[in-house]
């Protein structure tokens, strides 16, 4: 098992080099290895939870990357949110009431593994993953989650499916700053027809995506869409920075 571990780890310290030019933080002069990746133990036990925080990440976070190399613009991290991020987004959310509740791109399932923790026995929930290896990924370690391989743009026809007629929440892992102007227009609009008035959503941004026209173009375009926008504090504990949009219809 260590041999395999290794193996994978370094294999996806190949895969983060060569792309460094996506990631490299302002000032790193090395491109960041799997080393740098795991976040600080929480625990105090040093070597063996940064093992056991290999092994997951050799798993999970090498698929992680595999898909990001694949279509960047379509993944838009190198690796999976933190868990003090995803604390971060779904502690916000009203969960006594809220009843339904979409996911937008669960990726590996690091937000969709909070939720899950929070939902009232009556609520339903589904998430939306375009990426198929990691839809697998969430089906195979949520397996009571439903997960739908297709775009967010179409998540009208889901929640019809689904009999979900309104929504009350969504919890947004998409890379926005990545989207060209049309593909966020048509994203945003498709919400707003399933989202009930006084719904809530969240999603997350990196504070270098904000030095993106397309960035800077999403956050203008949140005051359009919603009465309230707010930002969370920054969470330094994730790769990079990022701080959460906390929207309310």
């Amino acid at each position: 098992m260590a041999r395999n571990v290794a193996f994978e780890l370094n294999e996806a310290n190949h895969l983060i080099s060569d792309h460094a030019m996506y990631i490299r933080p302002h000032g790193m002069t090395q491109p960041p290895t799997f080393a740098r990746l795991m976040p600080a133990s929480d625990s105090g036990h040093g070597y063996s939870d940064a093992f056991e925080r290999g092994n997951f990440l050799a798993g999970n976070t090498l698929q992680f990357v595999k898909s990001f190399v694949r279509r960047p613009s379509a993944v838009g991290a190198i690796a999976p949110s933190s868990r003090q991020l995803a604390l971060t987004m779904v502690d916000w959310f009203d969960w006594e009431n809220a009843r339904n509740i979409v996911e937008y791109g669960p990726g590996t399932g690091v937000f969709t593994r909070q939720v899950v923790t929070k939902l009232h026995p009556d609520a339903r929930f589904f998430a939306i993953e375009r990426d198929p290896d990691l839809a697998a990924i969430v089906r195979a370690t949520l397996p009571d989650v439903t997960v739908v391989e297709d775009s967010v743009a179409n998540v009208v026809e889901h929640c019809r499916s689904l009999e979900m007629e309104r929504v009350d929440a969504i919890v947004c892992g998409l890379p926005w700053a990545s989207f060209p102007d049309s593909l966020q227009r048509e994203c945003l609009d498709a919400m707003m027809q399933v989202l009930r008035p006084g719904g809530q959503f969240a999603t997350f941004a990196y504070w270098q995506g904000l030095l993106l026209p397309a960035g800077q173009r999403f956050r203008r375009r949140l005051s359009d869409y919603f009465a309230k926008v707010e930002s969370s504090p920054t969470v330094w504990r994730n790769l990079p920075p990022a701080f959460v949009y906390r929207c309310t219809r």
